[in-house]
């Protein structure tokens, strides 16, 4: 028989049991945590026509803010005075894009489309000049030169456009179908209109929202909230900069893009720079997207070939070089505090988790927030847990 005071359990059994419970803890955490990110995502995904158009006005109204203060201080218009002039100046804006970008845009792309048949053509002259065997065994599995194939897929790609067409005049009779149809884009169109005038309530409102924030986490204590309210305010401030700075950065990475591809020569290569540029918002994806076009243009267009993918490629070489050394230091500094292989992944993996390209416009932000939110944590939190549990054990080890 045990003594009476003798341990149940060994201390190694103990730190076992502990192991052990840490790890069941831990999985239930991570299982709570995925649970409500599937819950939020799928509110999100449900309601997304209600909230986007929300989302949208609150970043353009952080963005734009400055502007409405620099309207009052500097000129005798109050604030209403000048969100009227910043919408007039806005709506000038799109009506100089209309009038001066949109047809040369328009031109390029007809340009664009013209071009592309030729540069199939040269891309299939070029597949059985260098690839031989590759050209016979795409035959052998086709029944015909894949010159063949490709057109007569196009051409039925063009009969089934054909019949979607007619199929969608004939369902057109149907009076649920069209009612439909045109109510779900009135929908679309009604929802993402109301953006302006969400605009315009949250630059004219004078609530301070972190009082509000304090105000609704009364409930909490005192050290609870200021962490919470400390990371509200982490999060909004990584937001805007990012995005104002990201928006800067693009433009100035499309114009030496633009300049640089018209230098040497590249068919459609002031839009395709401009286009690339504003991509670029979301950090390396229009650097990734320009390889996989710029440069089979550069080789398929005529007078094209190693010489125009080289120049093009040293083109997005100091793009990005620019990018990386002289524009982000300069304009957003180390505010995220992120490398490029983090910032990559995170675009990929939010892009995923979010469901596209919204998840992908907020990668940095979202990420950005989490390494504030855990570098708290660690600083803040988890010394004292470790001290606690070192000082639990040592009472532990003296009582036995």
């Amino acid at each position: 028989m045990p003594e009476n005071n003798a341990p149940f359990l060994s201390p190694s059994q103990k730190r076992i049991v502990a192991a052990g419970g840490t790890a069941l803890a831990t999985v239930f955490l991570a299982a709570t945590a995925y649970f409500l990110f599937a819950l939020l995502r799928e509110l999100v995904t449900q309601f997304k026509d209600v909230l986007l158009p929300l989302a949208i006005a609150a970043i353009l109204a952080t963005l734009l803010r400055p502007i409405i203060t620099l309207c009052e201080t500097k000129t005798r218009l109050n604030r209403v005075g000048g969100i009227i002039l910043l919408f007039t100046l806005v709506l000038m804006t799109l009506v100089a894009i209309a009038v001066f970008v949109v047809p040369p845009a328009l031109e390029n792309a007809g340009e664009f489309l013209k071009a592309a048949p030729d540069m199939l053509s040269r891309l299939l002259e070029s597949i059985q000049g260098f690839a031989p065997s590759i050209w016979e065994w795409l035959t052998e599995q086709l029944g015909e030169s894949p010159e063949t194939y490709l057109m007569n897929a196009l051409e039925g790609n063009s009969e089934l456009l054909k019949q979607a067409l007619a199929h969608l005049q004939a369902s057109a009779g149907s009076l649920v179908a069209f009612f439909a149809f045109f109510g779900g884009i009135f929908g679309k169109i009604a929802a993402y209109s109301i953006i302006p005038v969400y605009l315009f309530f949250i630059l004219n409102g004078d609530r301070n929202i972190w009082k509000d924030i304090d105000k609704q986490l009364s409930f909490l204590p005192d050290e609870r909230k200021k962490d919470l309210v400390f990371l509200a305010k982490q999060f909004s401030q990584i937001l805007v900069s990012f995005f104002r700075g990201q928006i800067i950065i693009g433009l100035l990475l499309g114009l030496v893009l633009a300049v640089g591809f018209g230098i040497v020569g590249l068919k459609f290569g002031i839009a395709i720079g401009v286009i690339l540029g504003l991509l670029n918002i979301i950090p390396y994806l229009g650097t990734m997207l320009g390889i996989v076009t710029v440069l089979p243009i550069a080789y398929l267009q005529e007078e094209g070939g190693i010489g125009l993918i080289i120049a093009c490629a040293i083109v997005f070489t100091i793009g990005q070089l620019l990018t990386d050394y002289v524009f982000t230091p300069r304009i957003m500094g180390d505010k995220t505090g992120m490398g490029p292989m983090l910032i990559i992944f995170s675009v990929f993996f939010w892009g995923a988790a979010l469901g596209g390209l919204l998840g992908m416009i907020l990668a940095i932000p979202l990420t950005a927030f989490f390494l504030v939110f855990w570098r708290l944590a660690r600083e803040k939190y988890l010394p004292a847990l470790t001290a606690k549990e070192e000082k639990t054990q040592a009472i532990k080890q003296l009582s036995l």
